[in-house]
């Protein structure tokens, strides 16, 4: 049987090991192939990246032979990652060779809706209040001084990269579009998150999971059973 692939675009100031978490909740058919952008992890010394659109570039090169010989591509981003990954399936399906059966896009407006609130240009302090704003989170290593400062010049510049994103085309996507957010997240509202009906003429559907904003840190096995649940639904058309 042919593998079924799950590609997962960072949200801001995440790391493809985040995802790679989640390999043990799905079904033994789909494999997590998580991107790693420049400036994280082991990409860590590389200058972190503030365009979607070269992101999504990187992106499309870094995945392209681990999508080989797949019956079917799915691709997840949240809140940053879902324009990420918005941007990256335009341009996997731009060359029609890549079994694409879903994108879930997760904590987020619709592509045209734009950032009206700013974090950019905020000093450190004002900054991290106004992405914890943003998110409900925080990731606890931005409390240690010595670890804020290796961790912000990467996190400004995803932040960055989300504030100034604009797409480039109106044209929908034919790829069936799921949108996901938190029942309780303060951040995207339930009509926001449905303005991603009009990225795709595939067929769009919403879902809510229990949670915020950032529902995904504890509901990631709800989250995946409802991505499995599509796969499988894809399989037997």
């Amino acid at each position: 049987m042919k593998p079924i692939r799950l590609v997962c675009l960072p949200f801001a100031g995440a790391g493809a090991s985040f995802f790679r978490e989640w390999q043990p909740l799905l079904p033994e058919d789909i494999d997590i192939v998580p991107v790693q952008l420049p400036g994280r992890e082991e990409r860590f010394v590389e200058p972190p990246l503030t365009d979607v659109h070269s992101a999504a570039d990187a992106a499309a090169d870094e995945v392209a032979g681990g999508l080989e010989g797949a019956s079917q591509v799915l691709v997840f981003g949240h809140s940053l990652g879902a324009v990420l990954a918005f941007e990256l399936v335009r341009r996997l399906a731009a060359t029609g060779t890549v079994p694409l059966t879903g994108l879930f896009v997760s904590g987020s407006p619709g592509p045209w809706s734009g950032r009206t609130q700013r974090a950019t240009g905020l000093d450190d302090d004002a900054f991290i209040a106004r992405i914890r704003g943003f998110a409900g989170y925080t990731h606890p290593a931005l409390e240690i001084p010595e670890m804020r400062e290796l961790l912000l010049p990467l996190l400004r510049a995803d932040v960055e990269m989300h504030e100034n994103y604009r797409p480039r085309s109106a044209e929908p996507l034919t790829v069936p579009v799921t949108s996901l957010r938190g029942r309780d997240d303060e951040l995207v509202t339930a009509a926001q998150a449905a303005a991603w009906a009009d990225a795709t003429r595939g067929g769009f559907t919403t879902a809510e999971l229990d949670g915020g904003h950032m529902y995904l840190t504890t509901e990631a096995a709800g989250l995946l059973t409802l991505i499995g649940e599509a796969a499988e639904k894809a399989a037997s058309r």
